[in-house]
């Protein structure tokens, strides 16, 4: 996917660009020139989108829109590869207290059994059916 990006260094340093997109909301970034701030901005916009279901992906606003109504700013295109990111993104993980019988959590642990692999595997069965 390619958005339209803004660059803006005029509340930083010099050549200290804040990254935003117009079309997703909260996808900030930053970096110490161009190519710096186009590949965090890059990175950013994955982790946003990544997850997002293609037919519900915002849709980029013209370039020469976003240019016209950032006067000074640089406008770029920046481009994510969505299956990258959502190869690289880890889901977050939770920590559930269950409550099992004595003897069944006795023998799963003689037989060294992960509990929480197991517990995964099992929803994910119970859940795909």
């Amino acid at each position: 996917m390619v958005y339209p990006a803004i660059l803006d260094d005029s509340e930083n340093k010099k050549h200290y660009y804040t990254v935003t997109f117009p079309d997703v909301e909260g996808a900030i970034s930053d970096g110490l020139g161009e190519g710096e701030a186009m590949a965090n901005g890059s990175e950013i916009l994955g982790a946003f989108l990544f997850d997002v279901p293609k037919d519900q992906l915002p849709v980029p606003t013209d370039i020469e829109l976003v240019k016209k109504e950032n006067p000074g700013k640089l406008v770029v295109p920046i481009f994510a590869d969505l299956e990258k990111a959502k190869r690289e993104t880890k889901p977050a993980t939770v920590k559930k207290n269950t409550t099992i019988p004595g003897d069944l959590a006795y023998k799963a642990e003689q037989a060294g059994i992960n509990f929480s692999q197991t517990l995964t595997e099992a929803l994910q069965k119970k859940l795909n059916n």
